[in-house]
């Protein structure tokens, strides 16, 4: 057999004027962890498409275990032995773990035998790669980390010996991303061969063989990991040197734009996410949230921006008291100089149907700048869309491309744009850079410094640590819904994580 797993020959692939991807060439080798790395548009995601059978290429050719195959779907790229984990899982989230591992691989006519027969190979599966689930589970009360568990059973499951991971850990926080890690290693020691795509460098570094560089379509480099460097290769996927560090001077604060009191909040099920929260931030600063992912910061930001109604407490925006325990009124505190980037794109800030230029005012849409009488100034919204990709660097600058035909990081900065530009008092901040890579990463941190140095107040929540410390005055840590401490931002990361795990606050409590 030939000791590469896969191997790529010219691929070409262009959607009507993007060339997404230019006479690729791609070797991995059998049992190793491959990377593939590159800035947002790069093309990481639509050569792995093709492989996957998603996509077809308009030339070049597909060779998996040194053999030529034809992958025209994605039930060929299975039957070759390729499982696929998406950025956004592909799991019915009202089925149970084991009904989605079995859809769309039945073996039996008669459904209970394949139901034996699957719930002993999951066993088998979980046991073998210490990845234990309960297949009974309904998928949508699991947390993502475990979801994407079962998206790696379900590949393994089909017999997968070729793993692809699509940002595996944009969704996980550090412990899940760790556990991952595990689980990839042991999948090399079995054997198995898998592609790791991601923009963040220093799990390039922690987990992969050799890492493939594209840029604009084009495959640029491939190095081995222990003989490169995380500045190497942010030089390499951005094509020029990378600022890896977040240069701020010091902050120069004024009057408290945004006041927290005794903020409770509780979810659908009626469970306090966020308990007697306080808590003020100044015009000129950075106030970051730190904490595991569930822990009620997203609850939180989505009160303060009228997503939510809480069930007790107070905010003030720039002195003047904000409905939070009644009808929340989102629109409103737009209008009163609330900016808020939500965690989830997808689901709270964009409409993928809509084209760019609709996504770039959503929200402001009854601006007098944008309407006339109840009538979109569809030139001026265009015109005002161009001029937002253009200081943003959105890729491809078309602001009537559908915003689904953006990648993650671009989408992002759609939102990004949208909400700095209004100019306003208070920005929140939900995960900032999820899904970015690190040339956008370091666009989009120099602009929030940039907003901090104009005297905007910002609360800024993210999974990141490193994030959290590089770009905040103050750090605020979050554990089950309540703040357990305030520390400077470069408190150690050991000392911060022990308050994230909630363990300083059980030793105070214990005394």
């Amino acid at each position: 057999m030939s000791e590469l797993a896969i191997e790529l020959k010219g691929i070409d692939k262009s959607f009507g004027p993007v060339h997404a991807n230019k006479a690729i060439d791609l070797k991995v080798r059998q049992g190793t962890i491959h990377g593939i790395i590159g800035e947002n548009g790069a093309g990481k995601s639509t050569l792995m498409s093709i492989l996957y059978g998603f996509y077809q290429a308009d030339k070049g050719e597909i060779h998996i275990g040194g053999r030529h195959a034809s992958i025209k779907d994605p039930s060929a790229a299975i039957a070759a032995g390729i499982g696929m984990v998406h950025q956004h899982f592909m799991l019915v989230e009202n089925f149970t773990v084991l009904e989605n591992v079995m859809l769309g691989a039945e073996d039996s006519p008669i459904l209970n035998k394949g139901i034996v027969k699957a719930r002993a190979e999951l066993k088998r599966l979980e046991k073998e790669y210490e990845m234990e689930v309960d297949p009974d589970a309904v998928i949508q009360e699991l947390p993502v980390g475990i979801q994407q568990r079962v998206e790696i059973l379900k590949a393994l499951f089909r017999g997968a010996d070729i793993l692809i991971l699509d940002e595996p850990t944009g969704v996980l926080t550090p412990a899940e991303a760790d556990h991952l890690f595990r689980i990839l290693r042991q999948l090399k020691d079995q054997g198995k061969t898998v592609i790791l795509i991601t923009h963040k460098l220093r799990e390039i570094m922690a987990i992969t063989d050799e890492v493939s560089v594209m840029r604009r379509g084009e495959m640029v480099a491939t190095r081995e990991t222990a003989k490169t460097s995380v500045e190497e290769l942010a030089e390499l996927m951005v094509g020029r040197r990378v600022l890896l560090r977040v240069e701020k001077g010091e902050a120069h604060t004024g009057d408290v734009k945004l006041s927290v009191k005794g903020l409770t909040v509780k979810d659908s099920r009626g469970v306090t996410m966020v308990d007697d929260v306080s808590f003020n931030v100044r015009a000129g600063e950075i106030v970051g949230i730190a904490g595991v992912a569930g822990n009620g910061q997203s609850e939180l930001l989505e009160a303060i921006a009228g997503m939510r109604p809480a069930r007790a407490g107070t905010v003030l925006l720039d002195g003047a008291p904000v409905e939070v325990t009644g009808r929340a009124d989102a629109a409103e505190l737009r209008k009163r100089g609330l900016a808020h980037v939500p965690e989830d794109r997808h689901h709270a800030g964009l409409v993928l149907k809509f084209e760019e230029s609709e996504n770039a005012i959503l929200g402001y849409h009854d601006d007098p700048q944008y309407q006339s009488n109840g009538i979109l100034k569809i030139d001026a919204i265009r015109a005002d869309a161009q001029k937002k990709i253009e200081q943003y660097d959105i890729r491809p600058p078309n602001p009537r491309l559908k915003t689904a035909n953006f990648s993650g990081g671009n989408q992002q900065k759609i939102v990004l744009a949208r909400e700095m530009e209004r100019d306003p008092i208070v920005l929140i901040i939900g995960q900032p850079t999820r899904g970015v890579d690190v040339g956008a990463i370091e666009f989009i941190h120099r602009r929030i410094i940039e907003m901090r140095d104009a005297g905007k107040a910002i609360l800024l929540v993210s999974v990141e640590l490193d994030e959290i410390c590089s770009l905040s005055d103050r750090v605020l840590v979050m554990f089950a819904g309540r703040v357990v401490g305030e520390r400077s931002p470069d408190t150690p990361e050991g000392e911060l994580g022990l308050l994230m795990a909630g363990v300083e606050g059980k030793m105070e409590a214990a005394e």
